[in-house]
């Protein structure tokens, strides 16, 4: 990259619904009583007789019990709506969904949605200083936040020959990067999604412990030969 330059992104790619997402649906409404039935958060409801419903919260839920899981099926089960499919659709269309379906069903008139994926995960292997999975809880993260929340590169590392694995409509593609090249910003890897696997190539094998062991002992015991040797030339 060339210092003081701009360099301009590219759109960043769409998060696509996939089974075993956690989606969490926010539904709001002019009326607050009409939208709590909607809500995961708001926990039991009650409707009195005068047609008013009262709620009651929930206490803290983790990100892995809460929201709304989407089933082998592609589907969530939503309440009152009950059952939707929601695999390989975006964020955004799945709001849609949810929002289409009050408004025709006469449940809302001017409802308004908001919908987050709470489980987006990547993993991050190869040549950086800490191997892990990263959470992501507001659903998004680039490559370069992955790296650096893995450690960052290592002195080993091939910053020209970073590979995200991606899985996508039953398939599974490989993705090579490199991340010192204003090429990154418009790269389909920029922008990380679920379950994407992003491994840094290292420059040369690693040895393994027992290698280093044997290494070590081989230098020890040719450093004593050429010592012996030396002091026999010596004496001679």
């Amino acid at each position: 990259m060339v210092p003081d330059s701009v360099y301009t992104s590219g759109p960043s790619s769409v998060l696509r619904v996939k089974e075993g997402d956690r989606l969490n649906i926010e539904v709001r409404a002019k009326t607050p009583e009409l939208a709590a039935p909607f809500n995961a958060n708001f926990g039991t409801y009650r409707v009195g007789d005068d047609g008013s419903i009262s709620t009651l919260a929930n206490s803290g839920q983790s990100t892995n019990t809460s929201g709304y899981l989407v089933d082998r099926e592609g589907k969530i089960d939503f309440p009152i709506l009950g059952s939707q499919p929601v695999k390989g659709l975006s964020l955004d269309e799945v709001r849609d969904l949810i929002q289409n379906r009050l408004i025709s069903d006469q449940l809302i008139n001017e409802p308004l949605v908001k919908v987050d994926l709470l489980n987006l995960k990547v993993s991050v292997t190869g040549a950086v200083l800490a191997q892990k999975v990263i959470h992501v809880p507001d659903g998004r993260i680039t490559l370069v936040e992955a790296i650096t929340e893995a450690g960052g590169l290592t002195n080993n590392s091939a910053a020209d020959k970073i590979t995200v694995i991606r899985e996508e409509n039953g398939e599974r593609k490989r993705i090579i990067t490199n991340i010192e090249s204003k090429d990154i910003f418009s790269s389909p890897s920029y922008y990380l999604q679920q379950n994407d696997i992003v491994f840094v190539e290292p420059k040369a094998a690693v040895n393994t412990p027992r290698e280093e062991r044997n290494w070590r002992y081989l230098s020890t015991v040719l450093g004593s030969l050429t010592l012996i040797l030396s002091i026999i030339n010596v004496t001679r």
